[in-house]
């Protein structure tokens, strides 16, 4: 995986599938972390980011995916676990099969992350202003129809 210490700052190279259905959009939450987040994964090296969504939620949710188009270029700059990070995320829209348990919005979902549990969760892309997302641009974000293509600049003032 992309991710290495530099300058004292620790770089990772993420890609991240946006996955909206209806009104709709799916995030999830690693065991002690406290807050949401789109689901995704650091890009291997000689992997192309699409590939990486496409492996990750494979890993995470046992399902095969269509990785869309690209969606937003984001520079991240945030503190997590103490230290500042620098990541550079490609955000693609993603579809996942019309069958996939990951369908049934009336439940959370388990998914698979070696060593912590993963839960993923539908919520409504109009009412995240009263959770806690991260980044936190995604609030505004995830609300446009259509979701438009755009660079961002993010620096979350929450340590993660």
């Amino acid at each position: 995986m992309i991710s290495f210490d530099t300058d004292g700052h620790r770089f990772n190279f993420r890609a991240v599938a946006v996955i909206t259905t209806r009104e709709r959009v799916l995030l999830h939450m690693l065991e002690g972390d406290e807050y949401w987040s789109l689901p995704g994964g650091r890009v291997e090296a000689g992997e192309d980011a699409a590939t990486a969504v496409a492996r990750e939620m494979r890993e995470e949710l046992d399902i095969q995916v269509s990785v869309g188009r690209l969606l937003w270029i984001v520079e991240n700059f945030f503190t997590g676990g103490g230290r500042p990070h620098h990541e550079v995320g490609l955000y693609f829209a993603t579809d996942v099969p019309p069958e996939a348990r990951i369908l049934d919005f009336s439940m959370h979902h388990a998914g698979n992350e070696p060593g912590r549990k993963l839960e993923f969760a539908w919520f409504d892309r109009h009412e995240l202003a009263s959770i806690d997302v991260r980044p936190a641009f995604l609030r505004d974000a995830l609300a446009r129809d259509p979701l438009p293509f755009a660079h961002i600049v993010s620096r979350d003032a929450v340590p993660a």
